[in-house]
């Protein structure tokens, strides 16, 4: 392989999307899951003859199960070149009655996988003199009306500050390091979501639509590559023009 990859919460919406791009791009890619067959599935269906892949189960809230997957990626192919920070928790709660088990569990799923994705990462890219880190923010950080619930906003809003901080540390040692905000995305969440949100959602979108997974991993696949060399701490917004900047 001529770049190797790691994407959490690659079994199922945005973090399989990214997978397959990556996998059809012909990088060798992790599918890093907490749900062992969700990963499983999602690796073999992009890579029916798992040449390019490898799923290993992995808490992104516990830093020993991030290493463990860094580990089985270099055990493999000796090396990790890009590290997709994508596994997410995603609850809609209203403000005032958000729970503080969930408050917890969602900044520890979404802010704190990320740093500890940030760090196990920087430190394996840093001493190789490479890498290309790329976290999932989101829409919902950027305004106060998202109807995931504030603990998910505040999460996608850390995450912002992470990537700039991780940018300026890793910076010096050739390792980028940007995020992606989506806005409504057509997948699984949405699907949860009753109908009559979707559509009002829909309608607030200037490009009237929702977005596809395909066209997020469109922008992680040009993040991952050798051509973004020149690109870190920025965080691009995919929201068909929901929030301009």
């Amino acid at each position: 392989m001529t770049r190797i990859a790691v994407v959490t919460g690659a079994g199922r919406g945005l973090g399989e999307a990214i997978a397959a791009r990556l996998v059809r791009d012909g990088y060798g890619v992790v599918y890093a899951d907490l749900d062992p067959a969700a990963g499983a599935r999602a690796a073999a269906g992009a890579d029916p003859g798992r040449e390019q892949t490898l799923d290993v189960q992995t808490d992104v809230r516990d830093l020993a199960s991030m290493e463990a997957c860094l580990s089985a990626a270099v055990e493999r192919w000796g090396r990790v070149d890009v590290w997709v920070n994508n596994a997410a928790r995603t609850q809609a709660a209203p403000f005032l009655e958000i729970d503080p088990a969930d408050w917890d569990d969602v900044l520890a799923t979404n802010l704190r996988g990320t740093y500890f994705g940030c760090r196990v990462a920087g430190r394996h890219m840093q001493e190789r003199g490479s890498g290309r880190i790329i976290n999932l923010a989101s829409l919902a950080a950027q305004w106060g009306r998202s109807i995931t619930g504030a603990h998910y906003a505040a999460s996608k809003a850390g995450i912002v500050a992470v990537t700039r901080f991780a940018a300026t540390a890793l910076a010096p040692h050739g390792v980028t390091v940007n995020a992606i905000a989506p806005g409504p995305i057509d997948g699984p969440s949405v699907a949860a979501m009753p109908p009559e949100t979707v559509a009002a959602y829909a309608k607030q979108i200037p490009v009237q639509r929702l977005g596809r997974p395909e066209e997020v991993a469109a922008l992680a696949a040009f993040l991952a590559s050798e051509e973004s060399g020149f690109v870190t701490g920025a965080t691009y917004d995919v929201n068909g023009g929901m929030v301009m900047r």
